[in-house]
């Protein structure tokens, strides 16, 4: 059953109960990739392998991962081609409260850094089982990219 999460703003990134940072450099230019995950939200799924489908909605994005979870989400900032990040409003994951996920793109010779940061707040299993993740996560992250990368160039 899909939960309303608590409203949080851009700041939530560097405050966060839970916070994983992973970053990983790409071939492509920045204003490649930040077309990729700002403007071409259905996409995703090509090189997004945790994701099933992902539509652009007023304001925000719908996204059902493989597996069932699925998020309703709000853009905060899409400032070209530096920032992309966006807020879960409602999601089925449990114990969730808070979630924003932030990807800063940084020119890196002809190249683009990527860092992308889960800011999360949840109830203490939430929290935990968050912290258990984080390996799976980095490697989906880092599989993304280079899957991004190969797609863009």
């Amino acid at each position: 059953m899909a939960q309303r999460l608590r409203p949080v703003g851009p700041e939530f990134v560097d405050n966060a109960p839970v916070r994983f940072v992973f970053t990983r450099d790409m071939a492509a230019a920045p204003e490649a990739v930040f077309h990729a995950l700002a403007e071409d939200v259905p996409g995703w799924p090509e090189w997004f392998s945790a994701v099933a489908s992902a539509r652009p909605v007023e304001g925000g994005r719908e996204v059902r991962l493989r597996g069932g979870i699925r998020f309703q989400e709000t853009v905060l900032v899409a400032k070209a081609p530096e920032v992309y990040a966006y807020r879960v409003d409602t999601t089925n994951t449990p114990g969730a409260r808070a979630w924003v996920e932030e990807w800063r793109l940084l020119p890196s010779g002809t190249g683009t850094r990527v860092r992308m940061t889960f800011a999360l707040d949840g109830t203490a299993p939430f929290r935990q089982v968050c912290r258990l993740v984080r390996p799976g996560t980095g490697q989906a992250f880092r599989n993304a990219v280079a899957a991004l990368d190969r797609r863009l160039s």
